[in-house]
């Protein structure tokens, strides 16, 4: 037992070395977490603020510039007013705005009378998800200014029903405190798997491996050693990236350091895994590298949850989800930044981790004696 243990210190402390001597696995750990959650934190976004939107206005009305001024004073959108609805028209061809507002020349009288006050409102539709966010926010701002003028008027609100929302566990509606927590599962995914998918593909072509076969260590012993150090520096940009999402993108975080830390080491555990048993069958680091990459970082980017919903997908898709790892540490992510501790779906989540990390490393000490045999 004595003289495994020193063997495998042994094989730890040359693979630090081997870190220290080639410090690109220090840059996949560390560096490109930081550069990959700068670049989608910053530059991922479904929040549709400043939004070009063109007004036009036939009569000039003290009616007309209550209602125009909601749009001028919201973040929401960029107003520019146009004098006819064909120029209007002519921009938003142009895509120089997104839609048009259009209040008629009898806006006021239609008001004043018994006769329903109607606005037309053209929207640009090749973006469906955006058509959706602004017509919802153009419907804000008719409601808002209705409801406004019926107090000022001492009137009860048009609406029959007064709808009262309330927001639970992101209540400003910040796209990126639900983006950057799916964020971190996304790039922890890639940088697992890249770490130990160069590790043996290495090995196998700088010839170094018949070297360690000849020793008396075990391949155990091998892949334990292989695994600890990587570990240690994945889970330190893991670390990063979790610092990263509180001080600089403040996304709350409601829940346990603790509880995600344990969860992320699982999740660590299935990601090096995938990468060790990827780095066995691969001989090559550039095709260990490219490999990695197609069946980790796509499948969690497309069909973990991160981006795209899971329960929009067709039934065989949502079937196939599962086997992606990313989507259970998304859902954990996700609950433990903004939802607190709630174990209902941070248990099983972890369960389905344990159980595929047990999988990956199973498979890897099986696959490993057959092909340095």
């Amino acid at each position: 037992m004595k003289a495994s243990r020193q063997r495998l210190n042994g094989l730890i402390r040359k693979e630090f070395l081997q870190v220290l001597r080639d410090p690109s696995s220090l840059a996949i750990a560390f560096v490109m977490p930081v550069f990959l959650l700068l670049l989608f934190g910053y530059g991922v976004s479904l929040d549709a603020k400043h939004v070009p939107v063109g007004l036009v206005v036939e009569h000039r009305s003290s009616e007309s510039r209550e209602f125009t001024a909601g749009f001028e004073h919201s973040e929401y959108f960029q107003t520019y007013y146009f004098a006819n609805m064909q120029t209007a028209q002519q921009a938003l061809r142009a895509k120089q705005i997104n839609a048009i507002v259009h209040l008629r020349a009898d806006f006021a009288r239609q008001l004043a009378g018994s006769e329903p006050a109607a606005i037309q409102v053209i929207l640009d539709g090749v973006d469906a998800n955006n058509a959706r966010l602004l017509n919802g926010y153009i419907q804000g701002v008719w409601e808002r200014w209705l409801n406004a003028r019926a107090e000022r008027q001492g009137h009860s609100p048009p609406a029959a029903v007064q709808l009262q929302p309330r927001i639970w566990y992101n209540s400003a509606l910040r796209s990126r405190n639900f983006l950057v927590p799916g964020l971190i599962a996304l790039i922890m995914t890639l940088i697992g798997a890249l770490l130990t998918a160069l590790v043996m593909a290495r090995e196998w072509e700088r010839g170094t491996l018949e070297a360690l076969i000849a020793t008396p260590v075990s391949i155990r012993e091998v892949l334990l050693g292989k695994l600890i150090p990587y570990y240690l520096l994945g889970m330190g940009g893991m670390l990063l990236s979790i610092a990263m999402a509180v001080w600089l993108f403040q996304v709350p975080m409601l829940g346990s350091l603790g509880v995600l830390l344990v969860c992320g080491s699982l999740f660590m555990l299935v990601a090096l895994g995938m990468g060790l048993l990827i780095s066995i069958a691969a001989k090559n680091q550039f095709v260990a590298g490219q490999v990695a990459i197609i069946v980790t970082f796509l499948p969690a980017f497309i069909l973990s949850g991160f981006l795209f919903n899971i329960d929009s997908m067709p039934a065989a898709v949502q079937a196939f989800t599962y086997l992606v790892a990313a989507r259970y540490f998304v859902a954990i992510l996700q609950t433990v930044f903004l939802a607190g501790n709630v174990w209902a779906i941070i248990v099983p989540n972890a369960l389905a981790l344990a159980l595929m990390a047990a999988v990956f490393l199973g498979l890897a000490l099986w696959r490993a004696p057959r092909r340095l045999e």
